[in-house]
């Protein structure tokens, strides 16, 4: 089944695929959008979320932000929090410590240059240490704490030469170091191709990590396509996908759609070619055993809807 055929089916049950569906309402930074966010996360005894924050006309001008949640799906600015100028953030924790990454941007004369992975670690949200980047024109670039300490890493090399290469516009890769100090460049770009994720002319990447009680590795993850429009410029479909992925044996399995823009609330998109667009941030476990699916959407706000496990098998707590 293609992607294209795989959401299609899933918008045909929408209604029992999702249960509840919410945008998230952000304060301190009236006047800029909060997208592409990271997941919320407990630290301190407190929830937390890094943002995207830029302005609606405003493109890869954007500043991350942290907020602390104030209500239901409700977060506010952390007065005197630190800006980093990063996009779409992401964290992970490895041996106690937070690490925070994001894209940075890099301009020449006003025109977007080239863009780096930038990585922050610490055990204090108000001094966190930049400490490493990632290669050239990579986003994406995902960390876990495997089950024997050690550090996986999630590579997203796109170019030209990988869609000649493996056909679909982007691939990822896999490697295993044995800690943060050991994060360069040269190991992400390294890392091992894992085979069977995208189809021809298809782009994506992972989002959100997690070391499942059977060895394998919960990916929640985002899978694009150009659609052509008539008399327009294609849209770039972003989907919110799931799989699990074996380390040991290399393998995929479990692959498929857990979130659409459909699922989503009606609301603006950055630009016209976004409308059908949600940037995966992540999965947070409830209660009920059901899981909140966090996501971008339009690349102008930031939604939650409520859907069932994707995985085989439990989070490792």
């Amino acid at each position: 089944m293609s992607i294209q055929e795989a959401k299609a089916a899933f918008e045909q049950h929408i209604h029992q695929n999702v249960y509840e569906s919410v945008c998230l309402q952000f304060h301190g930074v009236e006047g800029y959008d909060v997208y592409n966010c990271s997941i919320p996360f407990l630290w301190n005894g407190k929830t937390y979320i890094y943002g995207r924050v830029e302005k609606r006309e405003i493109w890869a001008g954007s500043w991350v932000r942290l907020f602390e949640k104030t209500g239901p799906d409700t977060y506010t600015l952390v007065p005197g929090s630190r800006a980093y100028q990063l996009e779409d953030p992401y964290i992970s924790f490895f041996r106690g410590e937070l690490v925070m990454g994001g894209t940075h941007v890099r301009k020449r004369c006003g025109a977007i240059d080239t863009y780096y992975g930038y990585f922050y670690r610490g055990r204090d949200l108000d001094d966190l240490e930049y400490f490493t980047t990632g290669p050239h024109e990579m986003k994406d670039i995902r960390l876990v704490e495997l089950a024997d300490g050690s550090l996986g890493v999630f590579s997203r090399p796109r170019s030209p030469e990988i869609e000649a290469k493996y056909g679909s516009a982007s691939i990822v890769g896999f490697a295993r170091i044995p800690s943060l100090e050991q994060l360069t460049s040269e190991v992400i770009t390294s890392a091992r191709p894992i085979d069977g994720l995208f189809g021809p002319g298809e782009w994506g990447g992972c989002n959100q990590v997690y070391l499942l009680e059977n060895g394998r590795l919960g990916v929640a993850a985002h899978q694009s396509f150009s659609q052509p429009q008539p008399g327009g410029e294609p849209l770039a479909v972003y989907l919110n996908t799931a799989f699990e992925f074996d380390p040991d044996s290399f393998t995929v399995s479990n692959k498929k759609v857990i979130g659409t823009r459909a699922c989503y609330p009606a609301g603006p998109a950055k630009r016209p070619q976004l409308v059908d667009c949600t940037f995966t941030s992540g999965l947070v476990m409830r209660q009920d055993g059901r899981v909140d699916l966090y996501g971008g959407i339009g690349d102008a706000q930031e939604g939650r809807i409520t859907i069932d496990y994707p995985f085989s098998a439990p989070i490792r707590k």
